[in-house]
């Protein structure tokens, strides 16, 4: 196991590179600040460098709310993170909360199948793929990006790591990816929500109902665990498939 020293002393650090691509961005988003007791800790449970977008998100920034909370982005946040502003996401989770972190390092320690690193207010999970995707049931190779999709209730390989699926994010690759599942006013409705928030869809999404009339659906803010919980019962029930952990929140 590397200490700390060599997860953080690198040539090349990713930080200064995505600090200045986020600040570049076109995307609307608040960057919360860091904690660095806790990104150093999140760093040495990792095992990654500083010299990785991974690396350097949890060592350096306390998560990203992109899209008017629409997405969330987990990083070395403190408890009660907050925006600060109104109407900003508040209450966010760490990644090493929403992924079940030890309390104390641990070097025997995996996360359960793949590392949670983002969520959507419908549910959506983006998880970067473990050592063996296929012994857990999800698409794609190790190291991989993958999406567990509220419209499907299946998971989806999205053949790009982590600092390209940043980069991408950043590039308003939202604005495609979510086509479908966005409606007029989504906006003012994701922006209402808090870190731990999600919107609750009926009829369902991958209903036939909401799929001919999206804007029809009835929306009201529950906690994001509950629709994750919701998800993981209606793909054992129709499908027989168990998605597996999808995050702690």
């Amino acid at each position: 196991m590397r200490d700390l020293t060599e997860l953080t002393d690198v040539e090349e650090p990713a930080w200064p590179l995505l600090s200045e691509t986020l600040a570049r961005s076109g995307v609307s988003m608040e960057v919360l600040p860091g904690d660095p007791a806790l990104g150093r800790a999140t760093l040495l449970q990792l095992q990654t460098t500083a010299r990785s977008w991974l690396g350097g998100m949890a060592l350096n920034c306390g998560g990203v709310v992109l899209d008017s909370g629409w997405l969330r982005i987990y990083g070395s946040a403190g408890a009660g993170a907050s925006t600060g502003l109104p109407g900003g996401v508040t209450d966010l989770p760490s990644l090493a909360e929403v992924n079940e972190f030890p309390e104390r390092v641990d070097p025997a320690w995996r996360p359960q199948g793949g590392l949670v690193v983002g969520h959507d207010v419908l549910g959506g999970v983006f998880v970067l793929n473990g050592a063996d995707p296929e012994a857990v049931g999800r698409p794609g190779r190790p190291g991989e990006i993958v999406y567990f999709a509220p419209d499907s209730l299946r998971w989806e390989g999205l053949e790009v790591g982590h600092a390209a699926w940043l980069q991408w994010l950043l590039s308003e690759g939202t604005d495609h990816f979510y086509d479908t599942l966005r409606w007029p006013g989504w906006r003012a409705e994701s922006g209402a929500l808090t870190g731990r928030q999600g919107l609750s869809v009926v009829p369902f999404l991958w209903s036939a109902q909401a799929r001919r009339d999206l804007h029809s659906t009835s929306r009201r803010a529950v906690p994001l665990a509950e629709i994750l919980d919701l998800h993981r019962d209606y793909a054992l029930k129709l499908d027989s498939i168990d998605p597996g952990f999808m995050g702690d929140l």
